[in-house]
């Protein structure tokens, strides 16, 4: 494995991110202006799912939200696996990393799976979250939550 991480911390983007602290500077704050975009919807529409901001229908919340946090956690894969090819070596021994890793792979799993089940047709359409969908948004807070802690750890570690 480790001439892998040689191989990939070699790549040129890997190279120019090592050699250019301007370049590593304005990745990193793609990466974090990611996060916020993706945390900050997410965090909306679950708040809204478990019965906040009751005055901005679901049906028009839900979609646009929903979109947004895509492109956020689009955009934090993208800057984070830039960051990520800076050091991989190190990052793989991480167990903040890894942690991380692990809770963004259930938090994606639980927002595909409230996307696909019928209780979030069933919410858009009448504007009331049911019990389990309720339950499905507060684990998403507080597993991207999770996240967002499990990122800051990685440098103390």
């Amino acid at each position: 494995m480790d001439a892998f991480w040689t191989w990939l911390a070699q790549l040129p983007h890997a190279v120019l991110l090592q050699r250019s602290g301007t370049t590593y500077l304005l990745v990193n704050a793609a990466h974090i202006a990611a996060l916020g975009m993706l945390i900050g919807s997410i965090v909306s529409l679950d708040l809204r799912l478990l019965g906040r901001f009751r005055t901005v229908p679901l049906a028009v919340l839900g979609p646009f939200l929903s979109r947004m946090a895509a492109w956020g956690l689009g955009l934090a894969v993208v800057t984070g696996f830039l960051l990520f090819s800076v050091r991989p070596a190190e990052y793989a021994d991480n167990i903040a990393f890894l942690c991380k890793l692990g809770l963004v792979a259930v938090a994606t799993l639980n927002a595909w799976a409230v996307h696909a089940g019928l209780r979030w047709r069933q919410a858009l359409a009448t504007d009331e979250a049911s019990t389990g969908l309720r339950l499905q948004a507060l684990c998403s807070i507080v597993l991207w939550l999770a996240a967002v802690i499990a990122g800051r750890w990685i440098g103390f570690l």
